[in-house]
This record gives structure tokens, C-alpha cells and sequence, in this order.
């Protein structure tokens, strides 16, 4: 006899979620994080407040998507594909963190939509394809490239850069932070490496006091009675304790027949270290910087021989000097002949705020440039040098990858154009899905007009005129609220930043619409604690 009991597959405590639920949870959950990012995009675009559990730590106030998404924890798994994108898009472009998000959201809005309607997903994915190919045509035939003038290449990154920048805190300074970021970004001289450019934060003073200084500023003192200013400096960069100057005896079992005995052994310590100094200062180096601490008695040994010495350079401080200077980090001194000293022109101790940092001018790596912040509070200093680093990452990109696109909603209308007419031309029910891509990329310029407090319906079916009409350069003039030509007004963005966006959004939205079982594995049992205390 057949038993009508249910079987019992899954593990106890692992959790099933089938079909039409599992696909309703993986809606909502995505939805709800395109929701909460929303509002911090365009130039207008909200901030949030983000608050620890830890005391320690201080709040943080951005509207940075990626940094929003990374602060929060997220339970849902459709959730976490969106979060997971966002990363990627900061890590590949910089920039588009939250527009890839809210795409994406979009898309599964009308996803579920269309699902409601008895189409099944993948008539909708195949539809979605189509509609992606056509829209990255489009997106490729719009774009300019003005990568073999140097005049207009550099207009270009300007306009980037202001368009990047203005919807940051750094909003009301563009001009002033838009020209810091390419003349940092432009002295790469096309390698992109981004470790070059430092970013130093100094509270104090106001926005537009930051500049750009040639050269690598270190946040670190000189050791007592050293040269505070040495030019040709031939740098010795390691990784070595210089603290065992003093015999730890206690913790230690030294057994000894009278107290002399110690100093003896204290005073081998000592010819230990001076062994140590004296074979650093033979690689002929008259700067010595170390990561870890230098005590007094080898401090001392450097200032006799006239041999600069900075302790404590942490990790990311001594790689960066390292590639900067041209040396190399060493931790053993027994070879001079095969240790690479760093060089630079100059090094000297400069002001800044309260505060004295050293300077190393003419060094070996000729790009190497620091960015000093200057701001009123920590948060601001933090926002800021996201905001910076967004706009360096995007201008780093677009000298490797030189096309560029108009901003102000004009891509994503354009392309939605170029959908929609894909649509009207194609049969069966794929049209209805193409027709739901056009529409999520509208959101885009919706949601830019939603968060500057205008008339968002009005705005986006002006635009959607202008691009039927051939006007494809047209877009949202935030400034003034109205529809305005992006050309005159110089709001340009990256192609690689559009592209990277398009592309992301439609392959996580198909990911999370292609699934239709979600199980949660049984958490793991807690063994009762038997030892005795």
C-alpha cells in the first residue's frame, strides 16, 4: 500500500521556496535595493547616513551606490546580485554604481509585470538580448572619439570629469576638482596605474583649499637630530625590526650570578644593533625608511652618521614609495651590490594645517603626484576623496578606452529609441519584452528628473519627442530644469562606464528571471559545550 505521507528529502531546518514564490522573493528583494539607492541618483540625488554597530567607528555620509550597497547587510540572494554588481561596476569603471543598480531594478519591475501576463521568462530573456544587441549598437554608433587630439581629448576629460563630479559632494568645486583630477590623471601618461596618484586627508581649512602637489608627500616625522632636508637622497626602503636594542628580561628567564651579567648581555644587544646599522648605512644610502619602529639607540647611530630615518612607514606607505622612488623593499642588509636604492631630488619637511608631513620632489617615477584634501569634518573628507577617486578611476579608463558618450539621460534614451524601434518590427511576443527594456531605460532620465523635484513625466516625453524627431544629443538639463542639448552643454560621460552599465544590469536581471526554486541550506546545529570550567 502506498503511503500519502510527504517524503522527507531535505536536510531538517533547510528551507524550500518553489516556482511562483521563489520568483515573487527574488522581485522583491531586488526591487527593494533599486528602491534604496534610487534617490541618490543625478546631480540632485539624496545622501545617506550610514551608522556601525560599532562605537568606534564614525558615521558615514554618502550617496555613493557601492558604498551604500557594501555598508548593509543583505539576506536576500536576488539582493546580493544586485550588491554584487554594484561592486564589480565600482571595481571594472568607478562610476555607475548606482545606475547599474536601479537599471537593473527596473528591468525586473517590468520582468514581473510581463510574468503576471502569463509570458514565460524565457520569451522574456530572448526578448531582452535582442533588445541589449540593439541597444549596444546604438550606443557604439553615438559615441565619439576624440582620442587622437590632444586639445579636444582633454575637453573631453574635463567634461567627463565635471559630469562625473557633479553628482558628488564635490558638486559646487567641479571646476577646481574636475581640473585636479586630469592633470593628475593625464601625468599617468597612459599607464593607468592609479597607485601613482596618493590621496592625503587633512581636516582642516575648505573644499577648495585641496591641491594637487608634484611629488609624494609621506605622513611621517623624522627621527631626532637627523637631517630635515636632503637633496640627491638615495633611499633604502625595508621591512626589518630595529627595536631590539633593550633585552626584554621580563617574560624571559635569564639566570645570571650577578647583576653586571646583565649589562654584559644588554651591551651585546646593543653591538648587535650597531652591527645592523652599520651594515644598513654601508649600501651608501643617506636615507633610511623603515616599516617598523625604530628605537632610540639605532636613531641615534643614524643621526651620528648624518643618516635621515623614518620609522612606522605602514605597509601601503613604503609599496607606494617603493614604486614611486624606483627602489626596492629589502629586509636582509648582507649584499649592498644587489639591493636597489630608491632616488629622488629632494626630500623636506612642509606644513600642512597643523600638521608636518615630508615631501619627496623630483622622484624617479616622474607621474607620481599627491592629492591633499583639505575639509571641514571627517565625513566630508571621506566623501570627498570617494567622490575624487570615482572621478579618477572614469578618466583613467576613458584614456585607455578614448570614446565617449553624452550624459543627462541622452545614452539611455537613445538607446531606449533604438529598442523601441526594434520592437515595432519584430513579431510575437519577444516585441512585448523589447517594449519593457525601452521602458526600464527611460526610468533612468525619470528617476534623474524625480530626484531634482521637477515634473518627470512632462521632461521625459519632451526627450522621448526630441530623439523621435533625430535629436540625439539631447538630454536633461538639470540646471534649469528643462530639455537641452548635452553638446553645448558639455555633459559627457565615459562609453566604457554606459557600456559597463548595460551590459551588467541586463545580464543580472536575466540571472535573478531565470530562477524559479530557492533553497536555504539547514543552519548548522550548535554542539553543547561539555568541557568543564
Amino acid at each position: 500500500m502506498l503511503s500519502m505521507n510527504p517524503v522527507q528529502i531535505l536536510t531538517r531546518g533547510a528551507e524550500e521556496e518553489k516556482s511562483e514564490i521563489a520568483r515573487m522573493s527574488s522581485f522583491v528583494g531586488a526591487i527593494a535595493i533599486g528602491d534604496l539607492v534610487k534617490s541618490t541618483l543625478g546631480p540632485k540625488g539624496m545622501d545617506k547616513i550610514l551608522q556601525s554597530n560599532d562605537p568606534n567607528t564614525t558615521i558615514q555620509v554618502t550617496n555613493d551606490g557601492a558604498t551604500i550597497l557594501k555598508s548593509i547587510g543583505v539576506d536576500n540572494p536576488a539582493g546580493k546580485v544586485l550588491v554584487d554588481i554594484s561592486k564589480v561596476q565600482d571595481d571594472e569603471v568607478g562610476d555607475g554604481t548606482t545606475s547599474v543598480v536601479v537599471l537593473a531594478c527596473e528591468l525586473l519591475k517590468e520582468a514581473e509585470d510581463l510574468v503576471s501576463k502569463k509570458i514565460h521568462p524565457q520569451t522574456i530573456i530572448s526578448g531582452w538580448r535582442q533588445a541589449t544587441d540593439a541597444a549596444r549598437k546604438a550606443l557604439v554608433d553615438a559615441a565619439k572619439d576624440n582620442g587622437k587630439n590632444p586639445d579636444k581629448f582633454r575637453e573631453d576629460l574635463m567634461n567627463i570629469a565635471r559630469t562625473t563630479l557633479s553628482s558628488k559632494i564635490l558638486t559646487h568645486f567641479k571646476e577646481h576638482f574636475a581640473k585636479l583630477a586630469v592633470d593628475a590623471v593625464l601625468r599617468l601618461k597612459g599607464s593607468g596605474n592609479l597607485d601613482a596618484i596618493q590621496i592625503i586627508k587633512k581636516l582642516g581649512g575648505a573644499l577648495q583649499d585641496s591641491y594637487l602637489d608634484e611629488g609624494f608627500l609621506l605622513d611621517k616625522k623624522v627621527g631626532v637630530n637627523q637631517p630635515k632636508r636632503v637633496e640627491n637622497a638615495k633611499i633604502l626602503i625595508a621591512n626589518t625590526p630595529m627595536d631590539a636594542d633593550k633585552i626584554k628580561v621580563f617574560g624571559s628567564r635569564v639566570r645570571v650570578d650577578a647583576v653586571a651579567k646583565v649589562a654584559d648581555l644588554e651591551t651585546a644587544e646593543k653591538e648587535k644593533m650597531k652591527d645592523k646599522v652599520n651594515r644598513i648605512i654601508k649600501h651608501n644610502c643617506n636615507v633610511f625608511i623603515n616599516r617598523q619602529l625604530i628605537y632610540n639607540y639605532p636613531e641615534q647611530l643614524f643621526a651620528d652618521a648624518g643618516v635621515m630615518a623614518i620609522e612606522h612607514a605602514d605597509f601601503d606607505g613604503i609599496e607606494r614609495l617603493a614604486l614611486v622612488t624606483g627602489g626596492e623593499i629589502t629586509s636582509t642588509f648582507d649584499c649592498p651590490d644587489m639591493v636597489k636604492l630608491g632616488t629622488c631630488d629632494l626630500i623636506e619637511q612642509v606644513m600642512i594645517g597643523e600638521d608636518q608631513l615630508i615631501k619627496f620632489s623630483g622622484v624617479a617615477l616622474g607621474e607620481a603626484c599627491t592629492v591633499v584634501l583639505r575639509g571641514a569634518t571627517q565625513q566630508i573628507l571621506d566623501e570627498s576623496e570617494r567622490s575624487l577617486h570615482d572621478a579618477l578611476c572614469v578618466l583613467s579608463q576613458t584614456v585607455k578606452e578614448t570614446r565617449t558618450v553624452f550624459g543627462g539621460g541622452s545614452s539611455e534614451m537613445l538607446m531606449a529609441d533604438a529598442v523601441a524601434k526594434l520592437a515595432a518590427k519584430t513579431p510575437g511576443k519577444e516585441a512585448v519584452a523589447m517594449e519593457s527594456f525601452a521602458k526600464s531605460l527611460r526610468a533612468l532620465p525619470t528617476c534623474i528628473a524625480d530626484n531634482a523635484g521637477y515634473d518627470s513625466a512632462d521632461l521625459v516625453a519632451q526627450l522621448r519627442a526630441a530623439h523621435t524627431e533625430g535629436k540625439h544629443t539631447y538630454g536633461l538639463d538639470m540646471e534649469q530644469g528643462v530639455v537641452g542639448d548635452m553638446e553645448t552643454l558639455g555633459i559627457t560621460e565615459s562609453f566604457q562606464v554606459k557600456r559597463q552599465v548595460l551590459l551588467s544590469a541586463a545580464e543580472a536581471a536575466e540571472m535573478i528571471l531565470r530562477v524559479d526554486n530557492i533553497i536555504k541550506a539547514a543552519p548548522r546545529q550548535r554542539q553543547p559545550d561539555h568541557r568543564h570550567h
